[in-house]
């Protein structure tokens, strides 16, 4: 399709996957990666999103190599799981600034480009978690929660414009993170999947081909869930 992605955090799990798909769509990838390489055919730019600078120096990057982004996937973010009376400032606010003040900085800085071409599309992907709340990960919740709100206050600024702005909430997925939980825990988990097993970070990056599609036009503002139903009614 020869369009122009911009996925942070694509050097791995969900985020490779998403870059994955746009490179076999025949797009021009870039991805945000931290420390290593991205999936084969992606442009990989060291990128830390809770520095605006360095989020602005890749965004710069990819104009001169490709031109202007029309679809970006604010994916990057951490985990500093513990117990609310138990944790730090320092780890919430951690959590908050890369989640949501990073994809925010990564939103605005694509915007740019997309109100001067009056179009674009704009994905955060969120987590089943900031639907329903999650024991030990208030400030992982509040992050993905806010994504929510983000979202659609851009698509009310930005529609006009033709750009817009959705959520993909993930639920489980089968990532390197998840493979090391134990069977136990596993096991628990899935009791509470309707569909008794756990997402592939294809199924993902299939949402978040489907809203950068031609055929998502007019959808914006959405949060569309792909949790195998772990969330329904949320």
């Amino acid at each position: 399709m020869d369009r122009v992605v911009f996925v942070t955090g694509g050097n791995r799990g969900i985020g490779a996957a998403i870059a994955e798909t746009f490179v076999a769509a025949g797009d021009h990838v870039a991805v945000t990666t931290r420390t290593g390489s991205g999936p084969a055919g992606t442009l990989a730019i060291p990128c830390d999103v809770t520095d605006s600078a360095a989020v602005d120096q890749a965004f710069d990057r990819v104009e001169a190599e490709f031109g202007p982004v029309s679809i970006c996937v604010a994916n990057a973010g951490i985990t500093r799981d513990g117990l609310a009376m138990r944790m730090s400032d320092e780890d919430f606010d951690a959590v908050i600034d890369a989640n949501l003040v990073g994809s925010f900085r990564v939103a605005r800085r694509a915007s740019r480009g997309m109100v001067r071409a009056r179009g674009g599309r704009i994905i955060f992907i969120s987590s089943v978690v900031g639907l329903l709340g999650s024991a030990g990960q208030v400030n992982y919740a509040a992050s993905k929660a806010g994504l929510v709100g983000l979202a659609r206050s851009l698509a009310r600024e930005l529609g006009p414009r033709g750009i817009t702005a959705n959520v993909v909430a993930p639920g489980f997925v089968e990532t390197d993170m998840t493979a090391t939980l134990d069977e136990t825990r596993r096991a628990e988990i899935l009791k509470q999947v309707p569909l008794g097993r756990y997402a592939t970070s294809a199924e993902v990056a299939a949402v978040v081909q489907f809203l950068a599609s031609p055929e998502a036009a007019y959808v914006t503002g959405a949060v569309i869930p792909v949790d195998g139903g772990l969330g329904m009614g949320h």
